[in-house]
């Protein structure tokens, strides 16, 4: 699989654009803020529904305009599939395959499955538990569409118990049948999404583990733990010793939704004692492991889109980490760098060939 076109108008910066790519690799040169990361974002737009950056679709229409739209042309399975997503102000998002549109976005994530490295991803180490489920919940919905769904449901549920949890306080009525049935709803997804997420966790860290190990040339111990309360206790029996604290708090306090993903560099927390460098590998590790995990799954290669990956990894680790990516195991790439002349380098150096796009305040000169 591999995309062959890509055509955006009024996308963030760029009014119109068309580009032609190759199979292999492809980069964007040009300054700070020219638009080399927006063509990244309207690739990722193609594969899962959504931006990368920024959950609020109408802030992706450029300043003054009405609409944006974007289209790609993907090679799969010696057929073209044609990818369109289109946003009107104050209108619902359209999404299309071969002009037929989606009823559901969901249907279409995993089709067309996608890695991307960024500096954004440093939120998976500094941020909360949240941005790390939802890293996992990633992974896992691009090759299992019923995990989706049960998480879909699972969210759902929690939403109903929560607001029910809420009404009691307000009234003081409390119905134990209603929070049976809702507690009934969010078991049931919420142990079909523990069990997914654990046995992916088994396969994933050793993956993980690996592609670590091979960046830092084994210099380094880290450990990626997951934790969740689900894994010393049942979640029904969670749910009933928990019940008189979540009708204080109004909220649902423990679950799958709770879940964790901890992070540690010779036995200490990654956030607190790992060097920027370190942090960096890191985070490659565990996008390069998802990717990985992906092409086991799918049986064909993802895209893998590097957003300004060279800041703040060492020559030695920049070096392994193109070498990994431009082996047989990787399909097409899609790279950002401020210096045409190191994608130059670096590419020649390893008999390469690369496409690069010279990206100017929204413009592009191939």
């Amino acid at each position: 699989m591999w995309l062959q076109k890509l055509s955006v108008i009024n996308f963030k910066n760029y009014s119109e654009a068309e580009l032609i790519f190759s199979d292999t690799v492809n980069a964007f040169t040009g300054n700070n803020g020219a638009g080399k990361t927006n063509i990244l974002d309207a690739i990722h737009y193609l594969s899962l529904c959504k931006s990368y950056f920024n959950p609020i679709d109408s802030q992706q229409i450029r300043q003054g305009e009405d609409l944006f739209m974007i289209q790609g042309t993907f090679q799969k399975d010696q057929n073209d599939e044609v990818i369109f997503c289109g946003l009107k102000r104050t209108q619902k998002k359209k999404f299309k395959r071969n002009k037929k549109e989606y009823q559901r976005l969901a249907d279409h994530i995993g089709i067309f499955p996608l890695v991307m490295i960024s500096p954004n991803d440093i939120s998976l180490i500094i941020e909360g538990s949240e941005e790390r489920r939802r890293f996992i919940d990633n992974v896992i919905s691009q090759t299992d569409s019923q995990y989706l769904d049960e998480l879909i449901s699972y969210n759902k549920s929690l939403m109903n118990r929560n607001a029910l949890l809420r009404q009691i306080a307000i009234s003081g009525r409390y119905d134990p049948a209603l929070m049976e049935i809702y507690d009934d709803q969010l078991i049931l997804s919420g142990n079909k999404i523990f069990e997914k997420r654990k046995a992916f966790m088994i396969e994933f860290t050793e993956i993980f583990n690996k592609h670590y190990q091979y960046l830092s040339g084994d210099a380094e111990q880290v450990e990626l733990v997951y934790d969740s309360p689900l894994l010393l206790n049942d979640f029904s029996d969670i749910l009933k010793k928990n019940l008189e604290r979540d009708r204080i708090l109004e909220r649902t306090s423990s679950g799958i939704h709770k879940d964790e993903l901890n992070f540690t560099i010779h036995g200490m927390v990654l956030k607190k004692f790992g060097s920027q460098g370190q942090q960096k590998s890191f985070l490659i590790a565990l996008k390069l492991a998802q990717y990985t995990f992906l092409y086991r799954q799918k049986g064909f290669e993802p895209l893998l889109l590097l957003d300004d990956i060279f800041d703040k990894l060492d020559d030695a680790r920049t070096t392994k980490l193109m070498k990994m990516v431009s082996d047989k195991d990787f399909g097409q790439i899609f790279i950002t760098d401020t210096s045409r002349k190191r994608i130059e380098a670096i590419f020649s150096e390893l008999d390469v060939p690369v496409s690069i796009f010279d990206i100017e305040k929204g413009n592009i000169v191939v």
